[in-house]
Formats: C-alpha cells, sequence, structure tokens
C-alpha cells in the first residue's frame, strides 16, 4: 500500500519525515493540512493525531504520530543508518537533533508563540525577535556541538544521520525569519554538503508549496 503523509508544506517536522521517504525511496501520497487556517484542529485532523499537530504518517498498517518517532520507526523498518552503531556516537547524533527538535521548534510553534505573546504576536518586529532569539540560540548551540567533534562531511560521518534531517529545516526556519549564521562554519558547511543530496532536494518545502 502507498504510504499517506498528512502535512504542512512550510513545517519542519513535516520537512523532516519527507527527507526520511524519499531517503527510504518510499512513495507516499500528501494530504496537505493548512496549519493557517486550523485544520489540524478540524475533528477530522483530531481523529488522525489528538495533538492536532502534522506530521502523520500512514503506513505499513499503521499511523504514526510526532515526527522523531516516525524517522526512528523508518530508520529501524528501512535500515536507513541515522544513526551511528555504537551507542557513543548514537548519544551524540541524538543530542545533536535534539537541540533543535526538543528544545528550538516547540518554542517556535505558531501554536505557543501565539499563547506566549498574546496580541502581541501580530506585530512583526516582536514575533522577529521571538523566532530569532531562540533559532539563533539553538545553532549556536549545534554549532558548539559540532565543534566538539573532528569535522565530517556531514553533522556525524559522511552519511546523512538523524542530526541533519533536523539541522536543514532549522535552517530554512532560519532563513526565513533572518537569522544570520555566517559566522557559524562548521553549520555553513555542513549545510553545503547536505543542500546536494537528492532526498534533501526533494523534500524542499518550495516543491510542495501550494
Amino acid at each position: 500500500m502507498t504510504a499517506v503523509l498528512f502535512d504542512y508544506w512550510r513545517s519542519s517536522a513535516s520537512y523532516r519525515v519527507r527527507i526520511a521517504l524519499h531517503l527510504a525511496e518510499i512513495t507516499f501520497d500528501r494530504v496537505p493540512v493548512d496549519l493557517r487556517a486550523g485544520e489540524q484542529t478540524s475533528p477530522e485532523h483530531l481523529s488522525r493525531n489528538p495533538q492536532g499537530f502534522v506530521p502523520v504518517l500512514e503506513i505499513d498498517g499503521l499511523r504514526l504520530t510526532q515526527s522523531l518517532a516516525i524517522l526512528e520507526y523508518l530508520n529501524e523498518s528501512r535500515h536507513l543508518g541515522l544513526l551511528p552503531p555504537t551507542a557513543s556516537d548514537a548519544a551524540h547524533v541524538r543530542a545533536l537533533a535534539y537541540s533543535l527538535a526538543v528544545d528550538v521548534h516547540p518554542v517556535c510553534n505558531l501554536s505557543v508563540v501565539k499563547r506566549a505573546l498574546g496580541a502581541a504576536q501580530s506585530d512583526p518586529m516582536i514575533a522577529q525577535e521571538w523566532m530569532s532569539h531562540f533559532i539563533r540560540r539553538g545553532l549556536e548551540t549545534f554549532e558548539t556541538l559540532l565543534n566538539q567533534r573532528e569535522p565530517t562531511r556531514y553533522s556525524h560521518g559522511d552519511t546523512l544521520s538523524l542530526a541533519d534531517l533536523c539541522l536543514v529545516p532549522q535552517l530554512y526556519n532560519a532563513r526565513r525569519w533572518h537569522v544570520n549564521f555566517d559566522d557559524l562554519p562548521h553549520i555553513r558547511d555542513v549545510e553545503a554538503v547536505c543542500i546536494k543530496h537528492p532526498s534533501i532536494r526533494a523534500a524542499h518545502p518550495e516543491m510542495y508549496r501550494p
């Protein structure tokens, strides 16, 4: 059966999962969920994911939620090699990935920003300052973690890892919110390699813009 991905074209979490699906060469149908229009809170979508988040992936007779859990499932079931074989290296890759997906992404979620800023979130300058603060801080942390190891082509080693699948969407967000990271050379070097990867190119948000 063809997999079905319920996602939003600009969602970081959806972007991560699209990369993995392309990496695994899994054919999938897309069902867009318009976050701006509030479709994630519709009864139809809540029946798929009670949290009201994207992505949701239907595959192998399963309905999966939470992007990191989906990535782990695809990694284990399709042998993608997103985590190194040794426990210590795998912990390092997870730390890189989680520093963005767990610590930055949630506070930059639109529902969180609206709740935290209230009416002020409609002010472009205030929203910009919020996003810039957390995204920049997360990228600085990622750079520091990268610098704890010898440089490699990707975030870890010579192939895509879980860390890269979290980094690339966050850099897309950084540019969207005008966050400068020119002074983070290790991240820029990794991105330069990642953006040439066919799975990352195929998953890019602009490929799915409505």
